[in-house]
């Protein structure tokens, strides 16, 4: 009945054209039918999403009452695969955060991205972690790997296990690039040695001290998924990785940093509407 309830408001949503975020958040299950990502990470959608199991080969699925374990299958084959490889490290289970939601689109909180089934969250957490229900994972412990003033990693977090990992995780050809923090990307230009053609998909952005977050380019038979803009040639070990570090510089120095402006979301692709409504 509630679900019923939660799709007729969003029919109703889209019928006047204003569909928002906690829309898009109301409806609990996926679409039937074959997998389609649909537009881009940050403006679109998911037809047909699989749900990754809670718990697998070297994994856990971790604040499981927000209800984004879902994406693409080759999401969730992606994060399978990790696992194991992870497992086959001597790891403990990885802490996997947010993928998509039932039918992907805005969220309310936490992501402008993670829309079309393509992006996950892996948190760098690699400590022992205790064999916990799904229902007692929602608050998990935090693992930043950044100092303080944002200009290197800490080196009282930082382990050589966490380039091995990444780099496992870069090399999977599906994997367009991944997000960290800009001193962790400074940190494996400097020490990942001649190997270093996988740097190219580490891309350095803001936050991201404790977790890395993953995505896939565009999946085959999904037409209507709109991947990024290439990413541009070389390891990024070069001036353009300095320009983080001179904007953190700034963001110390001021003590009353200015207010984030308002943002305006992005235009869903018209094959998004009606999809709230779908069966």
């Amino acid at each position: 009945m509630r679900r019923n309830l939660a799709i007729f408001a969003a029919l109703l949503c889209i019928a006047a054209g204003n569909a928002s975020a906690k829309d898009w958040g109301s409806i609990a299950t996926p679409t039937v039918g074959d997998a389609r990502s649909i537009g881009g990470t940050a403006n679109g959608c998911i037809a047909g999403a699989a749900k990754l199991p809670l718990d697998g080969i070297g994994y856990q699925v971790v604040r499981v009452s927000r209800n984004r374990m879902w994406g693409h299958p080759r999401t969730l084959a992606f994060v399978r695969s990790l696992g194991v490889e992870a497992a086959g490290m001597g790891l403990p289970p990885l802490y996997i955060g947010d993928l998509s939601q039932p039918r992907g689109g805005p969220m309310t909180n936490g992501h402008a991205s993670h829309q079309n089934g393509n992006d996950v969250d892996i948190w760098f957490n690699i400590d022992p972690k205790p064999d916990l229900p799904a229902s007692a994972r929602e608050d998990i412990k935090i693992v930043r790997l950044v100092a303080a003033d944002e200009m290197s990693t800490d080196a009282s977090a930082w382990r050589p296990e966490y380039e091995h990992l990444l780099r496992r995780a870069a090399a999977h050809p599906e994997v367009e690039r991944i997000f960290v923090h800009f001193a962790i990307k400074r940190q494996l230009c400097s020490t990942v040695g001649s190997d270093r053609d996988w740097l190219h998909k580490i891309r350095p952005w803001l936050g991201h001290d404790d977790h890395f977050h993953v995505r896939l380019s565009c999946p085959p038979g999904s037409q209507d998924c709109q991947d990024q803009q290439p990413i541009p040639p070389g390891d990024g070990c070069d001036p353009t990785l300095d320009w983080w570090f001179a904007d953190a510089i700034e963001r110390h120095k001021s003590l009353h940093p200015a207010p984030a402006r308002p943002r305006t979301p992005p235009k869903l692709p018209n094959a998004c509407k009606g999809l709230l409504a779908a069966r």
